[in-house]
This record gives C-alpha cells, sequence and structure tokens, in this order.
C-alpha cells in the first residue's frame, strides 16, 4: 500500500480526499473576487434603499480588507470559507431585508447580484491551484491511488473550476454538496466519495482547510484528517490530526 509522509510521520493509505476552496484551488483568488463583485453591489443597493452603506464590509462573509476597501483576506471559520450556496444567499439577503426589502424581493435580489458575480468568474476563468499542488497530484496518479473532491460548492461550478486548472482528470469521483442530504460537517460526503472509489475509509486519507473538513473525516471513520494552512495558523483547525502550510510537506511513496 503506498503511503503518505506527512514531515515525520508516513501513513499507509489507498485514497486521498480533497476540499476545493482553499485546498486544490486559492480561494482568494476565485471566491475572493467574487466575494469584492458582490459586496460592492449589495453595498450599492443598500445605499440605493435607505441612503446607508453595509456598516462593515468584513461582517457580512467573513473578509478581511484594506484602507482602500479592497479584499486582503478572509476568516477561514467564516461564510466565505465554509458556507454553502444557500447558506451565503440567505446572509447576502438578510442585509437587505434588514434595510426595508421584503425577503421575497430580498432573495430574488440577491439571486441576481449572485449570477452576476458567477458569470463574471466564468468569463475571466480565475482558479489559481495552490503552490505544489500539481507535483503532488502527479506523486498520487504515479502510486495509483485514488483520489477525489469533497466540497460545499455546487457540481457546476466545482467542474468548471478543476477544468480551468487543468485538474479534472485527476479525481475518480466528486461529491458536490447537492449530491448528498447532509453536508459538511455530517461524513455523507466522505461515505459517498470512499463508496464510489472502492475504497476503506480506515485507508482514506482527507486534506481540507476548514475544521469541517476535519470533523468530516473523523465523522466518517477516515484515518487521518489533514488540515492545510498556508499562513501557518492553526487555531480554527481543531480537530486536525496534522496540519502543513503546503502541499511541500507531503509526498507519496510506494
Amino acid at each position: 500500500m503506498p503511503q503518505l509522509h506527512i514531515n515525520h510521520l508516513a501513513v499507509p493509505c489507498q485514497c486521498i480526499l480533497f476540499d476545493k476552496d482553499g485546498t486544490l484551488l486559492d480561494l482568494l483568488a476565485t471566491w475572493g473576487a467574487w466575494a469584492e463583485l458582490v459586496l460592492q453591489e449589495l453595498d450599492d443597493q443598500m445605499a440605493l434603499i435607505g441612503g446607508s452603506r453595509l456598516p462593515d464590509l468584513s461582517r457580512v462573509l467573513g473578509t478581511r480588507h484594506g484602507a482602500d476597501g479592497k479584499l486582503t483576506g478572509y476568516d477561514p471559520a467564516g461564510p466565505l470559507a465554509m458556507a454553502t450556496a444557500e447558506e451565503t444567499t440567505g446572509i447576502l439577503a438578510w442585509h437587505l431585508y434588514g434595510a426595508g426589502v421584503p425577503w421575497n424581493e430580498a432573495l430574488a435580489r440577491v439571486n441576481v447580484i449572485v449570477k452576476e458575480a458567477m458569470n463574471e468568474l466564468r468569463a475571466r476563468r480565475t482558479a489559481v491551484p495552490l503552490p505544489g499542488l500539481l507535483t503532488f497530484l502527479q506523486q498520487c496518479a504515479a502510486a495509483s491511488l485514488k483520489l477525489g473532491v469533497v466540497t460545499s460548492d455546487g457540481a457546476r461550478s466545482t467542474g468548471e473550476q478543476l477544468e480551468w486548472m487543468g485538474i479534472a482528470g485527476f479525481f475518480q469521483t466528486v461529491v458536490t454538496r447537492d449530491r448528498v442530504t447532509h453536508g459538511k460537517p455530517a461524513p455523507e460526503m466522505a461515505e459517498t466519495a470512499c463508496r464510489e472509489l472502492g475504497v476503506l475509509p480506515e485507508n482514506t486519507v482527507i486534506i481540507g482547510d476548514s475544521n469541517a473538513d476535519m470533523q468530516l473525516g473523523k465523522g466518517a471513520g477516515l484515518r487521518l484528517s489533514v488540515g492545510i494552512s498556508p499562513d501557518g495558523a492553526a487555531g480554527h483547525l481543531l480537530d486536525a490530526d496534522a496540519i502543513i502550510t503546503g502541499y511541500h510537506q507531503l509526498r507519496i511513496t510506494g
């Protein structure tokens, strides 16, 4: 059985499951650009409705902004990093509702805002893989490891972004939020992926950037839950078995 080496730890495994946003792709490059578009339009609509703008952009989706208002980072335990599309819609609509827009109208407006931002993202084809990812995926393929994606994102955008990065062919299964009844941190995504790949959970490792990914791994009985945190922050990865800052800390043998 191939072995995954994490610093000084060697773990036998047949399969690795990956979260997508913040794990395969640079979340800030893709969803940061999306969030800027969405927040700007939401802010503009708030101004038109009541004459006042969003009091704090960072509190809407858990983003960080510079003095000029430009998005510079995000909370790895916040909505941008962890919320589903439906949850995000609700968060955004709540601000319009609070400004006096009826709930059904607020939802309709947010759906338009989100759709237009996604169309712009598709026009840009913005999806940047994390450093070292391609080399690691090639190692996994050479060792005949089975690979899968488990993500809270939807099927269409997930497929598009994997294609934009040129890595779709590495994965034998992709389990998106719309394919399961219960999303993260429930274990259903990992259980589904293991079943489709024909592997046992105890021979499977998950890599993710949120604690929901770690809890998913624990709940499904996976062998190891690896947290990835490029800036080295680990406080949000409470249930991780191991934490890395990048794929340069991983290698496959066997």
